[in-house]
């Protein structure tokens, strides 16, 4: 695929991708999406808006949806690390429920692509990280819905370091388990 390589994970639809760098003694130049590359690598999605966020260590943000308005989103750091994680909230799929992750970073540049119908979140590892994600569909707040980051039934083997606070926002706090979706 030219300047990427796209991982599939266990679960359908989910893809890590991998850029190309080109580097020398001044630094280094890579592409982080090429509609192209990604069409053959798989991933369809047409991205119409890009957010970016900060958080410090121990943030952790999540599991966020969108109802109605389901969106798409490739997602990757750009300073610091952290554990990205999606769950499957595919109606009837196989793997509903089911969760994969991956450690995105500064340092290797990975991105994730998180399809539709997905819960989508991440812990905080470094003492900061700016995150930046594209979406397909436009963020509308009136549809936003949440899964609770600690449910037991989805079991996400989130890496908290010992002595490591969690920091959630108050929305966050009181997200409703799988089972009450």
């Amino acid at each position: 695929m030219g300047n990427f390589s796209f991982i599939k994970t266990d679960i359908d639809g989910v893809v890590i991708i991998e850029p190309k760098l080109f580097g020398d003694s001044r630094g280094y130049f890579m592409e982080t999406y090429n509609e192209t590359a990604f069409k053959e690598g798989g991933i369809e999605a047409i991205f119409i808006q890009d957010n970016q966020s900060k958080s410090s260590k121990g943030v952790l943000r999540g599991l966020h949806f969108q109802k109605t308005h389901s969106q798409a989103k490739l997602v990757r750091v750009i300073s610091g690390e952290v554990f990205d994680v999606a769950v499957d909230l595919r109606t009837g799929s196989k793997t509903y429920g089911m969760w994969t992750s991956v450690v995105l970073s500064a340092k290797n540049k990975k991105q994730f692509f998180i399809p539709k119908h997905f819960a989508h979140g991440f812990l905080v590892l470094s003492d900061e990280a700016e995150f930046c994600y594209k979406c397909d569909d436009f963020y509308h707040p009136e549809d936003e819905g949440g899964l609770m980051w600690n449910d037991s039934a989805i079991g996400i083997d989130w890496p908290i370091a010992e002595g490591m606070k969690i920091l959630l926002s108050d929305k966050d706090q009181k997200h409703p388990l799988l089972k009450d979706l």
